[in-house]
């Protein structure tokens, strides 16, 4: 009888788990999408992806709805730290406890981003610069569960994963290459506020946008493959 009320409360922990990870998805994507649909800068610019950053959208004074995209970025990260750190309580194996925690870290690395925007400019670097190393971090660890570790993630998440550690780890490490991307070769997320013009294809921008985006999608997919596994073995129970 024990057993079967602790089982009981694992599975409504996890539901209410998941119920924050995709409050946290929405949060960040209706901050980001008002934002951008709203974002008109001073020299009236509108918003382009392949040479306007993250950082650029939530700057007081800069962009009009910066307070949206902010409270987006802060609110719906620490819902999806809730989620990680809930989710440890259903880990099957050594692997899934470094994951979580590590794409814990990765969120509140994002809150911060959002908690202290590009008008305090060191703190944001800071905020932006552990947000990929921890996202990388994540998606190893999560490579290392699939290979090593027992996963009732779906197949699709090990190539997602894939993808969200190349895009990463191109952002952080591509200006050691000496192509020239950044003046002086500086790290991309030193570079979130160059002055206009810029080039049309703006790497650093770009590469922002795909390890952003490429993370926001694999989050997405590994709530909904949760979702699914929790029906299913409640259907078998």
């Amino acid at each position: 009888m024990t057993t079967k009320v602790e089982k009981i409360k694992i599975k409504g922990g996890s539901t209410l788990a998941i119920k924050f990870g995709f409050l946290g998805i929405f949060g960040l994507l209706i901050g980001i999408v008002m934002t951008v649909l709203g974002f008109d800068d001073v020299e009236s610019h509108r918003f382009n992806f392949l040479n306007h950053t993250l950082s650029e959208l939530g700057t007081y004074g800069h962009s009009s709805f910066a307070v949206i995209l902010n409270g987006g970025l802060f609110f719906g990260s620490l819902s999806l730290v809730f989620y990680c750190l809930s989710s440890l309580q259903q880990v099957m194996s050594f692997w899934g406890y470094p994951f979580f925690i590590s794409l814990a870290c990765t969120f509140l690395a994002l809150a911060s981003v959002g908690l202290f925007p590009v008008n305090v400019y060191h703190l944001h670097v800071l905020g932006l610069k552990w947000f990929f190393y921890l996202g990388s971090l994540s998606a190893i660890f999560y490579l290392a569960l699939v290979f090593f570790g027992k996963s009732h993630f779906g197949r699709w998440t090990g190539l997602l994963a894939l993808i969200v550690l190349c895009s990463m780890m191109t952002f952080l490490y591509a200006p050691q290459l000496d192509l020239g991307l950044t003046e002086g070769d500086r790290p991309f997320y030193q570079e979130m506020v160059l002055q206009l013009p810029r080039p049309s294809l703006w790497w650093p921008a770009l590469l922002e946008w795909i390890g952003l985006g490429s993370l926001l999608c694999w989050t997405t997919v590994l709530l909904f493959s949760q979702l699914h596994s929790n029906q299913e073995r409640t259907s078998q129970e």
